[in-house]
């Protein structure tokens, strides 16, 4: 499922063809994704302009000018594709490998006064589009900080860690101590700061917690930098496809070498997911 790297990366593609732009038609070609479409989706959003597009966590946030916003979560294969008038998709670029979209499963389509049409295709049918109002409880009241912001660091880190009797690993995918960081970056994090992901978070001294949250910053940074990861079915707004995975240094690599100390890279499983770590470089 896209994480936080590559939900923005979507954002910055959509954000010069979205943001403030007037949407002049919706289109939704099915009454549901993983969840019905809100009531009167396209008759709410037709008309209004967008006068934000941002990023919470792992979701989509476009703000209208009817004092109301569109929520939107890629799932696991959900992507937007840019049409502008007159043109194809764009997709500028040599990619390691193409990943076509099949008209079938474009599910819901934007098209704004520019003439640009925005489309999205989602063959699993994972994601999901909500609407909340002004007088609508927060959606993201349970979030924590984004781990880009300035409301997260080494000292926050280690107050929400040092009472906290649980795997580093899961405590970190715990959206309510952090928003938006998910598998991969977590285990790569981790990794770097030489921390396993076995790790009791009440366990870690200050000095390695501070450590760690730097370090999450970086790897989020690199990995938005490259476009985010190309995992199976994400691909970034314009078609384009990431490059983070390439620079991978323990994420499904089990059986290699580590890249550190060339002790076997090993995976076990923690709350459902995999964990990949080097049992030498990591403690």
């Amino acid at each position: 499922m896209p994480e936080l790297p590559e939900v923005e990366t979507v954002r910055r593609g959509l954000e010069p063809h979205l943001e403030n732009a007037e949407l002049t038609r919706v289109q939704l070609n099915r009454p549901d994704l993983r969840f019905p479409f809100p009531e009167r989706m396209s008759e709410r959003l037709t008309g209004a302009r967008i006068v934000s597009l941002s990023r919470r966590a792992k979701f989509l946030v476009a703000e209208t000018d009817r004092n109301e916003k569109l929520v939107m979560h890629l799932g696991m294969s959900g992507r937007f594709t840019i049409h502008e008038k007159g043109a194809g998709p764009d997709k500028p670029g040599v990619f390691v490998h193409a990943q076509l979209t099949n008209p079938k499963h474009d599910h819901v389509e934007f098209e704004t006064a520019a003439g640009t049409r925005i489309v999205f295709n989602d063959p699993r049918r994972f994601g999901y589009m909500q609407m909340f109002s002004a007088s609508d409880p927060d959606p993201f009241a349970g979030l924590g900080p984004e781990p880009l912001s300035n409301a997260f660091d080494g000292a926050y880190l280690y107050e929400k860690f040092r009472t906290k009797k649980a795997p580093v690993k899961s405590a970190l995918l715990d959206q309510s101590i952090i928003a938006g960081l998910g598998n991969i970056y977590v285990c790569e994090a981790l990794f770097r700061s030489g921390i396993s992901p076995k790790r009791i978070t009440s366990k870690i001294s200050k000095p390695r917690v501070m450590a760690l949250a730097d370090m999450i910053r970086i790897v989020l940074q690199e990995a938005i930098e490259a476009g985010g990861s190309s995992l199976k079915d994400f691909a970034s707004a314009d078609g384009g496809l990431g490059y983070f995975q390439h620079t991978f240094r323990v994420y499904g690599r089990e059986g290699e070498p580590c890249s550190q100390c060339g002790q076997i890279v090993r995976r076990i499983v923690q709350s459902g997911r995999s964990s990949f770590y080097c049992s030498n470089c990591q403690s």
